[in-house]
This record gives C-alpha cells, sequence and structure tokens, in this order.
C-alpha cells in the first residue's frame, strides 16, 4: 500500500467530522431560528412591543343626568393635571413661555416649576382641555387626564343625584343608573423610549371611548329651586334642626321637586329614609276609610267631651272645648277625640288594610337606593290604645313621600300611584331607550270618596287650621299635622315636635301635591299651620308664577275662583314676619283688552307692582318678590340700592325684576 495513500485516510475523515459538524450545527440554527420566529414568534414580538411601548385605558365620560326639560343637573368634565420633568426639558426658556401661556401664571413662577433641584415638579389644580393642545408636545411636560362630576346647579339636587366616586356612582341616581351612566373605556397605545419613559407626541387611540347614556329625570329645576328656597327660609325662621318639602304630580306620581335638609346639610335624603310620626296629616285617610266601609257619612255627629276623653288608660285632648260636632268639622277642626271616637267603627282589619292600602308601612318604590317603608305593625301586634292612636297618626311611622302619594290618591280620584323620577333612559346619540309612563298600585277609595274628603280638606284651608296655606285665586285643600318627636334611645324628647302640611291645588282640579315637614323647631309657633302651611303657600305662588312650569295654565283658568277676587298673591307668610295686604280686587274690564287668549287673560288680570325695596336685605327683598311671583336677578353685592323695573311698574307674574345692590351712596 502506498504510504501516500495511507496518509490521505486521516485527512478525509477530519474533512467528513468537520463537514458533519457544520451540517448539524446549521441544522440546530435554523431549527433554532424556526423556533424562535415561527414557534414562538408572536411571544418574542410581544415582548419587544411591550419594551417599546404600553397601553393606556381611556376614561370614558359618564352619561349626563338631565331635568324635565334637558336642563343638565350632572355631567362628566373633561380636566387635566399638569406635571413638569426638569431634567427631560429640551428647552427651557420654550417651556417656561408655553407653561406661563397655557396655565395663565406668571413666567416667575412657571419657571420654579422647572427647577431641576426636584426631580417632578405638579402645578398645582386641574386645568382646562385647553392644555393639551399647548403643552402636550413639549418633552418634560406630562399631562394626565381626569374626569370629574360637574354639576351645574350646585348642590341643589345633590341628594338625589348622588355622587361618583372612584369612578363607580354612590347613591342616588347616579348609583341606581350605573349601568347606563358609565360609559366604555377606549385603549391607547404610548411609545416609550429606552428606559421606560413615555415619549412626548407618541400616543396613539386604539379604541375611543364611548360615553354612557342619559337619564331624563321627572324633576322640574324651577320648581326645586323654589322649594329649596321656601324650605330654607322656614328652617331659618324657626330654627328647625332640618326639614323636607316634595312637590309631585298626582295624577302621573312624578316627583316634580325633592328637597331634604337635615343638620344644615343638602344631600339628605330625609323624605324617603327618615320616617315620623304624621299625626294629624293622617286623620284623612281614617275618615276615608269610614266612608268606604260605610260605617259613617260625614254629617254623623259625634260627642267630643269638651275636647278630653279617657280611652285604654290615655287621655286624648283636644285643643278647643265642644260637645258635639259632625265627623266633616271633627276632621276640620282635627279634633283628636272626634275621629278617634268614630274610628272604633272600624275593625283591626279594617284600619289597618285602609292603611296599608295608602300605600303605609311599605316602600314606594322609588327609583332611587335608601328607601324605607316606615312602620305599621299588624293587629295582632297592637295594643288596646293602638286603635285609637293609628285614628290620629300616632304608632305609625311614615315617610314625606309616602305622604305624597297617599295624599294624590285623595287628589286624583282615589288611585295610589307608584312615584315616578326618572322620565326617560336616552343612549348616548340621544335616542330613547326607554320611557316611563304613570304606573297605577291600586284603586284606594271611590271617586265619591276622595272627593268628600277633598271638600273637607278646602274647608280645613279656608277656615281651619290650614288658613296659612291660602290663594287669592285658588281654592287649595290641606291638612296640618304637629306631632311629637320620639328620640332614637326611646320615649318623646319634651319640646321636640313634626311640624308638617300637606295640601293640593287647585281643589277642583288638582295638579300638584306639596308635602312640607319641619323636624324639630326651637323658634316661635311649633303648629304645622303656622311654620309648615307658609312653604307650602310660597312654593304653590311661585310655581303658578313661573312662565316655564308644568302646570297646565288651561286648566288653571278654569279653577280660578271668579274674575271679581282678589288675584294677587300676598307675600309669602312665615311666623314672624310681617304680610303685606293684598292688591285691592281689579275688575275685569279694567284689565283685559278684547281679543286677548284665555292665557294672556289670566296674565293680565294678576299684574302687581313692583314694591318698594330701596334699602333692604337682599335675602328680605327677594323673598317678598318671590311671594309676588316674580324671579329674581341680583346685580352687585349689599342692600338693595334699587330695581328694574322702577317702584310702582305693573308686571305680570313670571317676570324678572333685577334688584341693584350696593352700600349707601354708590348710586
Amino acid at each position: 500500500m502506498s504510504p501516500f495513500h495511507t496518509a490521505e485516510r486521516p485527512a478525509l475523515w477530519r474533512r467528513r467530522f468537520i463537514l458533519a459538524g457544520w451540517l448539524v450545527a446549521a441544522v440546530v440554527i435554523c431549527a433554532r431560528a424556526t423556533q424562535i420566529q415561527v414557534v414562538q414568534g408572536a411571544d418574542w414580538r410581544a415582548m419587544a412591543e411591550d419594551q417599546h411601548t404600553t397601553d393606556r385605558i381611556i376614561s370614558a365620560p359618564r352619561g349626563g343626568v338631565m331635568d324635565r326639560d334637558g336642563t343638565p343637573l350632572a355631567v362628566s368634565r373633561e380636566t387635566f393635571r399638569v406635571a413638569v420633568a426638569p431634567a427631560e426639558l429640551q428647552d427651557v426658556d420654550e417651556a417656561v413661555a408655553a407653561l406661563s401661556a397655557a396655565l395663565d401664571i406668571p413666567p416667575r413662577q412657571a419657571r420654579a416649576y422647572v427647577d431641576p433641584s426636584d426631580p417632578w415638579h405638579v402645578v398645582p389644580g386641574r386645568h382646562a382641555p385647553s392644555v393639551r393642545e399647548a403643552l402636550s408636545g413639549i418633552r418634560g411636560i406630562h399631562l394626565q387626564r381626569e374626569l370629574q362630576r360637574y354639576h351645574p346647579h350646585g348642590d341643589l339636587a345633590r341628594g338625589v343625584l348622588g355622587v361618583v366616586l372612584d369612578d363607580e356612582g354612590t347613591g342616588g341616581i347616579e348609583q341606581a343608573y350605573e349601568d347606563v351612566l358609565r360609559g366604555t373605556s377606549g385603549r391607547a397605545v404610548v411609545a416609550r423610549d429606552n428606559v421606560g419613559r413615555a415619549i412626548p407626541g407618541e400616543t396613539f387611540e386604539v379604541e375611543a371611548p364611548r360615553s354612557g347614556g342619559e337619564v331624563l329625570l321627572t324633576l322640574d329645576m324651577d320648581l326645586q329651586e323654589i322649594a329649596r328656597q321656601a324650605l330654607e327660609e322656614a328652617i331659618a325662621e324657626s330654627e328647625a334642626r332640618g326639614g323636607d318639602a316634595l312637590v309631585t304630580d298626582p295624577f302621573t306620581g312624578e316627583v316634580l321637586a325633592l328637597v331634604s335638609i337635615r343638620d344644615g346639610r343638602t344631600a339628605s335624603l330625609s323624605a324617603i329614609n327618615t320616617p315620623y310620626e304624621p299625626g294629624s296629616t293622617l286623620k284623612p285617610f281614617t275618615v276615608a276609610g269610614l266612608l268606604s266601609h260605610d260605617l259613617a257619612r260625614l254629617s254623623d255627629t259625634v260627642d267630643v267631651e269638651n275636647g278630653t276623653w279617657r280611652v285604654a288608660g290615655r287621655t286624648l285632648h283636644d285643643v278647643s272645648a265642644q260637645d258635639r260636632v259632625t265627623v266633616s268639622d271633627a276632621l276640620r277642626v282635627s279634633s283628636n277625640v272626634g275621629i278617634a271616637k268614630v274610628a272604633r267603627a272600624l275593625t283591626p282589619g279594617q284600619q289597618y288594610e285602609n292603611l296599608r292600602d295608602f300605600g303605609f308601612g311599605v316602600p314606594t318604590g322609588i327609583e332611587i337606593p335608601g328607601e324605607v317603608g316606615g312602620l305599621l305593625r299588624r293587629p295582632d301586634r297592637w295594643s288596646s290604645q293602638s286603635p285609637a292612636s293609628l285614628a290620629i297618626g300616632y304608632e305609625l311611622s311614615v315617610t314625606p313621600l309616602q305622604m305624597a302619594m297617599a295624599y294624590g290618591a285623595l287628589a286624583n280620584g282615589g288611585t295610589l300611584m307608584e312615584p315616578r323620577l326618572v322620565r326617560e333612559i336616552r343612549d348616548p346619540s340621544g335616542r330613547t331607550l326607554e320611557r316611563s309612563g304613570a304606573r297605577p298600585v291600586r284603586r284606594v277609595v271611590t271617586p265619591r270618596v276622595a272627593r268628600m274628603i277633598s271638600r273637607v280638606l278646602e274647608d280645613v284651608v279656608e277656615e281651619g287650621s290650614g288658613t296659612r296655606a291660602r290663594l287669592g285665586s285658588f281654592r287649595v285643600a290641606g291638612k296640618s299635622g304637629t306631632s311629637r318627636a320620639y328620640s332614637p334611645g326611646g320615649g318623646y324628647t319634651p319640646g321636640d315636635y313634626y311640624s308638617s302640611f300637606v295640601g293640593f291645588f287647585p281643589a277642583e282640579d288638582p295638579q300638584l301635591v306639596v308635602v312640607v315637614k319641619l323636624e324639630r323647631p326651637r323658634k316661635g309657633a311649633y303648629y304645622g299651620g303656622s311654620i309648615a302651611a307658609p312653604v307650602t303657600r310660597a312654593t304653590m305662588e311661585a310655581a303658578l308664577a313661573a312662565r316655564a312650569t308644568p302646570l297646565d295654565r288651561e286648566r288653571l283658568l278654569r279653577s280660578v275662583r271668579g274674575p271679581t277676587r282678589a288675584t294677587v298673591p300676598a307675600v309669602t307668610r312665615f311666623a314672624s314676619q310681617p304680610v303685606d295686604p293684598p292688591a285691592p280686587p281689579m275688575e275685569e274690564e279694567d284689565l283685559v283688552p278684547p281679543g286677548l287668549s284665555a292665557e294672556d287673560r289670566m296674565l293680565l288680570r294678576s299684574r302687581v307692582p313692583v314694591p318698594e325695596l330701596t334699602g333692604l336685605p337682599v335675602r328680605t327683598a327677594a323673598r317678598r318678590l318671590h311671594g309676588l311671583g316674580l324671579r329674581v336677578v341680583q346685580e352687585g353685592a349689599g342692600d338693595v340700592l334699587g330695581t328694574i323695573p322702577r317702584q310702582g311698574t305693573r308686571v305680570v307674574p313670571g317676570d324678572t325684576v333685577r334688584l341693584r345692590l350696593g352700600r349707601p351712596g354708590d348710586g
């Protein structure tokens, strides 16, 4: 064998071994490349994108809440917080100029925010969306978008609306309609540099946020403001702990105004969640039960034993001493003895079912959370004193809302309605998704019985305990109530009372039910007819005067007492406030030219002169003008210097009077 042939064999095997190694390495590399790029490609791409970009949630605006006329009550407002990272700034002077112009601050203050001694400066406050265009492209200036819930009318209906905490509705409409109001969040991609910082101007919206739907309420903001002002003045005059005022439509159950003030807080909802013993305002339902079961007639007489009667170990008293009165008079003068005596004709079952039918003891079903049903015990838990106590409004607790619905049944002919606070639900484009209609619960009494009770309640206002609720042009039906306040610790607290009045008008064709309750008044008279009835009257007067009113003026015209009766409403009567005398009767032929519409004739007949207000405090002047049915606009601050129109000018209720305010000598 040739020595050359022997030497070539090891070299050949080495070449083959090296070739095999390269082939194996190539296969491994190709396999690994295939694994990375094909099998694991999506994971690696996601990791790379995560290092260079990040997702950011774009909050969606909540839908708006409006009153019955579309006036915004709660809306979402976009604001921005501004922060500066001095180390990231490329042009300090440019940043100072931009901050000064966009935030409307002095350059010296803007320069303090770019001081490199602090790595991060947060500019105080929240700023308008205009700062986004002015500052978003500057490196080192960071903007954080926030959505705030804004209430254009302040806390006027805060209890009803609720609040938004951590992007979630809490209480009121915000909580009850969270699914409707909450929008759908969007998504944006933000580019990041090699150290993970966001690159200014490199934010891309991937999915736009979608705002929530809208909720249209039954509230009327004019009536809400009217009721609140009247209630606040009554609380201040009587030094009461708080109070409630409700205005409802008896035929639809719509809540037109709902005001609760407790310990100075206007966000209270005591009208639906704080029951009380109603006292005499419950007596009409006792009489209605007697009439419905044919157990008594209004003309029947009862011996009231000179105003003192002892029953089941308890003595009932009347304010006035009489011998015999009719059932009608017992209700008109609010005789405890008379009503309790005639109520004995009802069996416990009848008495209980009558009160339950009027809605007492169960929640009304209003659309916001927190409502309580009050207390109405079953007959098997009554004591021997319970029938007499229940007949005159004790041993049960009710809410003002329940009273409004119950009196609404008397006003509309005998049908209990479910209260409505939401009128419509709309999608983000404004298209109506759901419209709420009147929801009858049950017929409680016949129209005949309801009308009989209503006529007695008219007499209560005309000549009984509710005369402070009278209106010059319209007949009002109503009932006052004064009940002792029960202490949470047990027993009645001496000197503590609930003063209330419930009325509806016009009595012949009711359009509004007004409930007023004051809690623990401390100053002056505490009777419901003295301090709660004037609030009812002030609310009704202002509702009549308002041009944008839910009242049907044609129906009102048919309810007017007559053209020769005084049609000018007097100033609101509060316990310690003097009352302006009504204007003298006006003859129709002196006021009304021919050819006018019925509404115009009604308005012309009620023209009133602007009173002399110079030198008065603004609250007193505004109260006097509101009592005349006029709207008020204030110019300046201080006491009244004059009015536009001038004193003596005859204006129509609903017109606006401007108060020029200032200090004496300002001119």
